[in-house]
């Protein structure tokens, strides 16, 4: 089988179980480290021609990663598609036992083994309050129904934003301070917040700066992100304005 992945979080999975298999994947597809297959440009514009001139017998999509009309132009000129969209940590988990299965291997590797083990701990009840941006100018939080949310949550954190009619609302600055967030969660992607891009916007509230991988990435990824989501989470900073 020839796999193209336009995912990054589902590009590592293969990578690291199946390797033999993955013949192309997109330019954000970072790891594993040293990924030598065809790139075919970005997760939302990816050069469709590319995607096809690798004769994949399957292409891999998120429909939060990924445009639903290269999806569609993808199965239009008979190419088989696997879109995926886990929204919690166990559907995660689930779709990538699946695909694996679809793919030929055999038994659960031992990564996702070691992922349910992680998660597997007893969900303690929320005991901070947080407005999680990913993304500013304009600002962009997480609402309701995200993956990210219910990662968060697993970890005792409650999103401000989870009952939001939206999943990416866009609130101004000035609503995100009136909710006067017990704590700020910064991951460094999509938008890379850092110590100094992100923190003075919120003078005074603690300061989360999550690995943006560990909380928003469903594959090899998921087995270590508990504790270290946990570590990142108690080292808060705090602007002084």
């Amino acid at each position: 089988m020839r796999v193209v992945s336009l995912v990054p979080s589902l590009t590592e999975a293969v990578a690291v179980t199946a390797p033999r298999l993955l013949v192309g994947a997109t330019d954000y597809c970072t790891h594993p480290a040293g990924l030598d297959v065809a790139r075919v440009g970005g997760s939302k514009y990816p050069d469709l021609d590319r995607v096809r001139a690798l004769r994949p017998d399957l292409v891999l999509l998120n429909v939060e990663e990924n445009r639903k009309a290269d999806a569609e132009a993808l199965r239009a000129a008979g190419v088989p598609v696997r879109v995926t969209y886990p929204r919690t940590v166990p559907e995660a988990l689930r779709e990538l036992a699946d695909l694996l299965a679809a793919l030929g291997v055999p038994d659960d590797p031992g990564w996702l083994r070691a992922a349910r083990r992680a998660w597997a701990a007893s969900e303690p009840a929320p005991t901070r309050r947080a407005v999680v941006p990913v993304w500013r100018r304009p600002w962009v939080v997480l609402g309701s129904d995200t993956f990210a949310g219910d990662v968060l949550r697993r970890l005792g954190v409650a999103n401000a934003y989870a009952a939001h009619p939206e999943r990416y609302p866009r609130p101004e600055l000035a609503e995100l301070r009136s909710r006067e967030p017990d704590l700020v969660v910064l991951p460094d992607e999509p938008y890379r917040f850092t110590a100094d891009d992100g923190p003075e916007a919120f003078p005074g509230t603690p300061c989360a700066l999550l690995s943006g991988r560990h909380l928003t990435w469903y594959g090899p990824s998921l087995a270590e992100a508990p504790a270290l989501l946990a570590g990142q989470l108690d080292r808060s900073v705090v602007h002084p304005g």
